[in-house]
């Protein structure tokens, strides 16, 4: 990925690592076309499935009842009706206020499928924090589409009240690495009901010179995250991520931090208005570290940044649904590609140097606090100033509570005013709880009661699986 592994030795040991660490390997022979914003998406997807003759396999975090979701949904219908399969993969809680079970009534009367992913259950309590996060079209094996974009009118802002389209990037393959991306549905698709049928054994011919690995990760697998680590190791001279909602694990920003301390260009990109205040505080929270090492932060000006891409050494390109945070990285199901390609490297490359545009910096001013190097324009839709505040001083207040019972670093003077608030919260709590033991013991007499549900009902299950399929019992 730079000139220090221009050799062949090198390059056969940054391939191994690369496969090792994404669990993905490389796909020569493919075509790759960098979408940018969702009208470029929302034509070249519509125009994809309204040419299928065999089948579409669709998988998107959030579906939602309005203009474009119900145009979305009236293709797949008539193709469905034409007698291709049709099979959709929808999240429950990205759907969930967007669109109700009859919006797909129409699809399904034409013959389509659709499977909801990880519904709230009995046996598992805390199932439901695990989400399909994937945003992938593949039709007829032949066209793939990666991206971080979700079907609905919301990505194409809002002009009669001076919204602006959200920011948002997505490719389209074509090539041998669309059969992974089928393979990346089939087995999500396997885990809701029946399989998909085989698909043809003909080989997908090559479509061009590009090299890619599609990264699909599950819970708990953490492919990409050793990826990304891996490659703001191997980072020689730029390394540019644009993420929609940062929180950054502390591996990562040790990784990150590394990586400027020794001379990377190392800049991060980040909405300056989320459509989630609570996370765009807490990535706030999290600046003092980056810029202090050296990386260089900035926030978008425009309605929402939603786009999920990295860039390293003008040779390597990441491009997908996974935000640099633990949920995306360890609980979700993501799609990503990450591309090896000089050409299409330094397009993204550019397309980054034009959102800079539309950015404004953060840097430590002289109380090394961070700050806004201008003042923002004035933007629709602000967050909450009051939710972010809070969210922001309790990411402070549990970092520097975290330290000091780890002693795992140094603490500073401006720390001492969280810590002494946390010994008065502690202090409030311990009386309460010695005055009134049942505040205490209600709360926790509620989780027990349904953490007991739960692990019964999936006892239950297992034992009516294990009649099923004649299995031996284990002890009582």
């Amino acid at each position: 990925m730079s000139a220090a592994l221009a050799t062949a030795p090198a390059r056969l040991l940054a391939a191994q690592a690369f496969s090792r660490a994404a669990g993905a390997p490389l796909v020569d022979g493919n075509a790759v076309e960098l979408l940018h914003d969702a009208a470029a998406h929302f034509e070249a997807w519509l125009a994809a499935i309204r040419g299928a003759q065999r089948c579409v396999l669709l998988e998107n975090y959030i579906v939602r009842d309005d203009a474009v979701g119900r145009e979305f949904r009236d293709a797949l219908a008539e193709r469905a009706r034409a007698g291709v399969r049709v099979a959709v993969i929808r999240d429950w809680l990205g759907c969930l206020g967007q669109s109700r079970a009859s919006f797909w009534q129409p699809l399904l009367a034409a013959g389509g499928e659709v499977r909801v992913y990880n519904p709230p259950h009995a046996a598992s309590p805390f199932g439901w924090i695990s989400r399909d996060h994937r945003k992938l079209l593949v039709v007829d094996g032949r066209v793939g589409f990666v991206s971080g974009v979700c079907l609905s009118a919301k990505w194409l802002g809002n002009p009669a009240r001076g919204v602006a389209p959200w920011r948002d990037t997505g490719v389209a393959i074509r090539g041998p690495a669309v059969a992974e991306l089928e393979r990346a549905f089939a087995e999500i698709w396997a885990g809701l009901g029946p399989p998909l049928p085989p698909a043809p054994a003909s080989a997908v011919p090559p479509a061009g010179g590009i090299a890619l690995r599609v990264i699909a990760t599950q819970p708990s697998t953490a492919g990409m995250l050793r990826l990304d680590q891996l490659i703001a190791a191997m980072a020689r001279r730029t390394l540019w991520l644009t993420d929609a909602y940062f929180v950054g694990v502390a591996s990562y920003v040790q990784a990150l931090a590394a990586a400027a301390r020794d001379g990377v260009d190392v800049r991060l990109l980040v909405p300056g208005a989320s459509d989630v205040p609570v996370v765009a505080a807490l990535s706030r929270a999290g600046y003092r570290p980056l810029l202090e090492a050296g990386v260089r932060v900035f926030e978008w000006n425009g309605s929402m940044l939603h786009a999920k891409t990295a860039v390293a050494d003008e040779q390597w390109a990441r491009v997908g649904s996974t935000n640099l945070n633990a949920a995306s990285w360890m609980g979700n199901c993501e799609l990503d590609v990450a591309v090896e390609d000089a050409g299409f490297a330094a397009a993204l490359a550019a397309q980054y140097e034009r959102d800079l545009g539309n950015a404004t910096e953060v840097v430590l001013s002289a109380r090394r606090r961070p700050r806004r190097t201008l003042p923002a324009p004035r933007r629709p839709h602000r967050a909450s100033g009051s939710s972010s505040r809070a969210a922001a001083s309790a990411m402070r207040f549990a970092n520097a509570v975290g330290a000091a019972l780890a002693d795992r670093r140094e603490l500073g003077a401006a720390e001492a005013g969280p810590l002494l608030g946390a010994a008065t919260l502690l202090c409030a709590l311990a009386i309460v709880f010695a005055l009134w033991p049942r505040v205490l013991a209600w709360p926790l007499a509620v989780l027990a009661l349904w953490l007991a549900i739960g692990l019964a009902a999936r006892s239950r299950a297992l034992r009516r699986r294990a009649r099923r399929e004649g299995e031996p019992r284990g002890p009582c």
